[in-house]
């Protein structure tokens, strides 16, 4: 018999999967708020876990369609998700020995970097056609690790890093770069996921109702990015100013916990 609370999971998760499936990315930052305050998680770490499962699961949901259309560079995305593997591995540990509304501030932090990255549009220049060499794996390998320790710091899927640390690494064009950070979201998430629930600090049951909502949003978002392509500029900005707002939020909430 579902609760209410598996009602708000599902909720959640929509949010979620339909802000990823409409702008591309940005929208797994709002997983843990929304499992500490709409779901009603009381502890960030068991938050945090929960939501790298998630964010995992839709990750590796969405890299079967860019991998047929040709869009992932393996060479070069297994490099960056190998090294940043370890990364998160050594993040994840770090962040469960970090206090739990300590770690929520930084998440906040986070938050703040998110929304300006965000309100700061990629550029779509460079090669589609690159092939990985030992110059470009020795950058992947040092980037990756980089990018994979604060991605399991924070239990993020980390893609508003990861597309322009794979393009700043390898000099791939932003299309591929997109479908290729899947892998490491992916791997991230899971490797911090693992991490978490040795621990005991993952809700399966949230989580999968979670993860539920965001394959249903993803769906109505991904049809509804076709019509509003032209805009999308103009909603990734509005989704910013959102972020903005709830790591302020976030922000406001922890603060007491995090300087008292």
């Amino acid at each position: 018999m579902m609760h209410i609370n598996d009602f708000l999971s599902v909720g959640s998760g929509s949010l979620v999967g339909f802000a990823l499936g409409l702008l591309g990315g940005g929208g797994s930052i709002l997983a843990v708020p929304l499992l500490i305050y709409v779901v009603g998680m009381k502890d960030t770490h068991l938050a945090i876990g929960t939501s790298a499962l998630a964010v995992a699961a839709n990750a590796f949901a969405n890299l079967t369609a860019h991998h047929r259309a040709g869009n992932v560079k393996w060479p070069c995305a297994t490099v960056f998700a190998i090294s940043g593997v370890a990364g998160a591995a050594a993040g994840a540990a770090l962040g469960k020995a970090v206090d739990g509304q300590q770690l929520l501030f930084f998440f906040g932090l986070a938050m703040v970097a998110v929304s300006v990255a965000m309100l700061h549009p990629r550029t779509a220049m460079g090669d589609p056609d690159v092939r990985i060499t030992p110059a470009i794996a020795l950058r992947l390998v040092g980037i990756g690790f980089i990018v994979g320790l604060l991605s399991g710091f924070f239990g993020i899927g980390g893609g508003f890093l990861i597309v322009p640390a794979i393009m700043l690494g390898s000099g791939m064009a932003m299309l591929n770069a997109v479908g290729s950070s899947l892998v490491s979201v992916g791997a991230f998430g899971l490797t911090t996921a693992i991490s978490y629930a040795l621990a005991g600090l993952v809700d399966w049951r949230v989580a999968g109702f979670f993860i539920a909502g965001g394959i249903l949003g993803g769906i109505a978002g991904t049809a509804l990015a076709g019509r509003l392509a032209g805009e999308r500029a103009l909603l990734t900005r509005i989704f910013a100013v959102a972020v903005l707002a709830v790591a302020a939020f976030v922000l406001w909430r922890s603060a007491p916990g995090f300087f008292g």
